[in-house]
């Protein structure tokens, strides 16, 4: 028989579990139960769940507090005295399961080779699937040290990562699957950073800071993160420059979609697809005759929801197209079928967004208050397209329709991105992996000094190629 204790975080994960789905018939009455819980301090959702529940940062840092509480027992150890800064260079850890063929190994695998080995001595430390794919090959290659210590307790990893002296133990994880935060209440190292995994504050006392951008973290939003915010100059999320692009682009029929009409598109995961959401995408078909949506293929009973929810708003299902997946290369290589991407709220669309903008797809946003729905509109900022972000739901529509109705203004943005694209920040790999750099020995020279952890703005390094407008 389940105990209490065994129920906690249930209600969040049966709401997933119905956002995998498409499965909306409690929506409304369940996320507004499991916000009041939060609100309250219940231990009811994770705070992965918690990211597509909600906009609101404040709350978001609630349900991790609660989470971190509960869960996770701070056991801090006497720290190493600092190290000399000339004797050593700074030594980077950084954690993840996602050293394979994942997201943020395609993100991050650019960062990791460019890192100066004159500088920095970097050690991966993986604990995930075991894989023998070519991104955990070339990842191997690319730092001083891989350790697979996914047999290890997480205070055996973090006592490794101590008797290594790294200095900056840098989380890729967050609360995300497969994660070991438990390595970081054992104080892995003296400064912990939580990086990309998870777009939200960990709500942990251990985690001393937390990277991102001036547009993912606005001023008056630092309050409801609990770690010291360090702000990137142009975007916290990185790219890796060489990315693959397919050359053979399939046909239409080959993808599902007709032969003839305007195409919308939207790869981010089913979960974070809302009735708002969709009534929104719908509204936006209805004004666009001829024209389809095309999605990403979760499952079956997923697209036979949206088809569902689709006749019922007045649009015919035949209207939604969706998409297999596929192998990266192939997948960027199919972008071109498409003429529009759409985005979600309260989760943005965040590799996916990037990615149809590396494919030359120009991407439009809703803007919200958390982090998790403001990463579309910080990766548009960087690439120089900040027209494409909406500040309403009204005005989200309209420049959807006006896009899709208007050749000659949608071309226009196209041409931008396509100049903007290796002249700006966004997809500047090298000029990323600096920044990072910069901001990790800022945190050290802070600790070598026996200073606090404080909030860091690094300016733009001079010369830098600026966000065209």
């Amino acid at each position: 028989m389940l105990g209490a204790s065994d129920l906690n975080y249930l209600q969040g994960d049966i709401w997933q579990v119905r956002q995998q789905l498409c499965d909306w018939s409690e929506f409304a009455a369940a996320s507004e139960r499991i916000r009041e819980a939060i609100a309250a301090g219940e231990r009811v959702a994770s705070p992965f769940d918690a990211l597509a529940i909600c906009d609101s940062n404040a709350l978001k840092r609630k349900a991790a507090e609660i989470y971190v509480a509960s869960e996770f027992k701070a056991a801090p150890r006497p720290l190493a005295p600092a190290r000399a800064a000339a004797r050593d260079k700074i030594r980077l850890g950084y954690f993840s399961p996602d050293f394979r063929d994942h997201a943020t190994a395609h993100l991050m695998s650019g960062v990791f080779e460019r890192h100066d080995k004159s500088r920095f001595e970097v050690s991966a430390f993986s604990f995930g699937p075991s894989s023998a794919d070519e991104m955990r090959k070339r990842l191997t290659a690319a730092f001083d040290r891989f350790l697979d210590v996914g047999d290890r307790t997480n205070q055996q990893i973090a006592e490794l990562a101590r008797d290594l002296e790294i200095d900056i133990a840098i989380d890729l994880n967050g609360f995300t699957e497969f994660h070991r935060f438990g390595i970081f209440a054992n104080r892995a190292a003296p400064i912990q950073v939580e990086y990309l995994g998870f777009p939200g504050t960990t709500g942990a006392p251990f985690i001393d800071y937390l990277i991102a951008d001036p547009v993912i973290v606005p001023d008056d939003q630092r309050v409801h993160f609990s770690e010291r915010v360090v702000r990137l100059p142009h975007t916290y999320h990185p790219y890796d420059r060489t990315r693959e692009i397919a050359e053979d682009t399939p046909s239409r029929a080959s993808l599902s979609l007709p032969e003839s009409g305007f195409v919308f598109c939207c790869f981010n995961n089913n979960y974070k697809i809302t009735p708002d959401v969709f009534d929104g995408w719908m509204r936006i078909l209805r004004r666009t005759p001829g024209s389809v949506l095309w999605l990403l293929r979760n499952s079956e009973p997923a697209a036979a929801n949206l088809r569902r929810e689709a006749e019922a708003r007045g649009v015919d299902p035949g209207r939604l197209a969706f998409a297999e997946r596929a192998p990266n290369p192939q997948h960027l290589g199919r972008h071109r079928q498409a003429d529009l991407f759409l985005d979600t709220l309260p989760y943005n669309a965040h590799t996916t967004a990037s990615d149809a903008l590396w494919a030359g797809l120009p991407v439009l946003t809703r803007i919200g208050e958390a982090f998790a729905g403001r990463v579309a509109a910080s990766v548009l900022t960087a690439v120089g397209l900040p027209e494409m972000i909406a500040r309403s739901q009204p005005e989200f529509e309209d420049m959807a329709v006006e896009l899709a109705t208007n050749p000659d203004k949608l071309a226009a943005i196209s041409a931008k991105l396509a100049n903007n694209r290796l002249a700006t920040p966004l997809f500047d790999t090298e000029l990323f992996t600096r920044d990072l750099e910069r901001a990790f020995a800022a945190m050290c020279e802070r600790y070598r000094l026996g200073r606090q952890p404080e909030d860091i703005d690094l300016a733009p390094i001079a010369g830098s190629p600026p966000a065209r407008t």
